[in-house]
């Protein structure tokens, strides 16, 4: 099973251009996931009990994404970092890095970096496993 020690994470190259604008933080991926489930694009990687879907009920481009993901765990490639918000519902959102985050969840990984909008540090208190 990964643990947040034995995978390599790092910043998210779409965020390269954005100095300033976000901030990392070590998330609590329970927490997080729960909250995820108020998304309108959970159904894709949830099931309505708010477990994740096994790799058969993906959809195909999801399948494809989350092999990636896997292979790259297996290999010990870097891992980016997923880009957290907050949704109009207040609950959070995955930016960027869905697959990567929800494989990395559904692997049982519990803690995670990931960037967040240093705008919406507040917001995350509650969602973060580095402040409690």
């Amino acid at each position: 099973m990964p643990t947040e020690n034995n995978i390599k994470f790092i910043s998210n190259p779409l965020l390269d251009n954005s100095e300033g604008k976000y901030v990392t933080v070590i998330i609590h991926v329970p927490l997080a996931l729960e909250s995820w489930r108020q998304s309108v694009f959970s159904y894709e990687w949830l099931k309505p009990d708010g477990a994740i879907k096994i790799m058969a009920e993906l959809s195909q481009g999801e399948q494809a994404k989350r092999k990636a993901v896997e292979e790259s765990v297996k290999l010990g490639r870097a891992i980016a970092q997923p880009v957290l918000g907050i949704g109009i519902m207040d609950n959070v959102e995955i930016g960027v890095g869905r697959a990567e985050f929800l494989t990395l969840a559904a692997k049982g990984l519990t803690r995670m970096p990931a960037h967040i909008p240093k705008s919406c540090e507040s917001d995350f208190k509650v969602f973060r496993a580095d402040i409690k």
